[in-house]
């Protein structure tokens, strides 16, 4: 795969800084069930990367020295690491927010049957990755059949009452096809709303739209099909100085499957650590060490590809920024 780290690393986008720390992202592993086109971790069902229980304590006691109350889950699919459930639990009962970014199609892996009412039971909020609400769409960037299991998984999600009641929280996420940027959020929402009700009879709270980073399998993509510059112009064309004070990297820190920490999760993809320049790519930190830290006004380490969070309308984990 074709490394996009040095075509990145000399830049000229603005420096911003941290500000409270309200949100920790944590990678629970690469290993996923799926492997997609636009992927920035490189998933699949071949990576091994899992985090282990040692590290789930780190996270555990970090939330609560340094009063988190959101804690964000991804991976590969978060679900596939063995500790994913007493995370939750434990998270939950310290009173912290948990989210699940879910690719739906786990719901339907043998062994996870009752993933649907365990997140219902926690009262997590689903954050699904539905990339199209055509399947012809979909299977493109994600794998043949895709498509129609999500909709499985999101019925199995709305038997359990999320996207119906209200402290279950549904929200689908959208990223484009191509040397694309994402339509206007809410009227995208609308279609997707429209389509998906009379269709499939599928409910759902908020669509968030994401652009996808000219990184890891995506990027690789990029150079292929020499189409690596002309994304990144438009990303540099489309760039909006308003989106800046938006952009998630201020009040969210990313934990990767080691307990090593980064700005954002395209960083941690990046190897890029908190706080660091390009030229000191190995000077990463363990969450323990950031105990006594204060992150408030720190810089955020940033390279070319942070253009993809202000482009536009922006993108954030929450989607649009503008």
């Amino acid at each position: 795969m074709k490394d996009t780290f040095e075509l990145l690393r000399n830049t000229d986008f603005p420096q911003i800084k941290r500000s409270a720390l309200e949100t920790l992202q944590v990678n629970l592993g690469y290993l996923c069930n799926q492997q997609c086109l636009h992927c920035h971790v490189d998933a699949s069902p071949r990576r091994k990367e899992v985090m282990t229980q040692e590290t789930v304590v780190d996270v555990l006691n970090f939330l609560k020295q340094k009063n988190i109350k959101k804690l964000d889950l991804t991976g590969g699919a978060p679900e596939l690491n063995p500790n994913f459930y007493s995370l939750v639990k434990k998270a939950r009962a310290a009173g912290v927010h948990v989210i699940d970014r879910c690719n739906l199609t786990i719901l339907l892996e043998q062994g996870f049957e009752e993933l649907p009412s365990f997140l219902a039971e926690n009262r997590v909020e689903v954050i699904a990755s539905m990339p199209c609400y055509l399947e012809e769409n979909v299977d493109t960037q994600r794998g043949k059949g895709v498509f129609s299991k999500s909709i499985q998984g999101l019925k199995l999600l709305n038997q359990q009452g999320y996207g119906v009641d209200q402290k279950l929280q549904l929200n689908l996420v959208y990223n484009p096809q191509g040397i694309n940027l994402p339509p206007q959020q809410a009227q995208l929402e609308l279609d997707y709303r429209k389509q998906l009700t009379q269709r499939f009879d599928i409910s759902f709270n908020h669509l968030y739209t994401i652009t996808n980073m000219p990184i890891k399998r995506f990027g690789s993509t990029l150079l292929s099909h020499g189409l690596f510059d002309e994304y990144m112009q438009l990303l540099k064309k489309s760039h909006n100085q308003e989106n800046l004070s938006g952009v998630m990297c201020r009040t969210s820190l990313s934990v990767d499957w080691q307990g090593y920490v980064y700005d954002c999760d395209f960083n941690q993809m990046l190897g890029l650590p908190a706080g660091q320049s390009a030229d000191m790519r190995h000077g990463k930190k363990h969450i323990n060490e950031l105990l006594r830290s204060e992150l408030n006004g720190q810089p955020i380490a940033i390279m070319d590809h942070c253009y993809a969070c202000t482009a536009g309308f922006g993108s954030s984990c929450g989607g649009a920024i503008a």
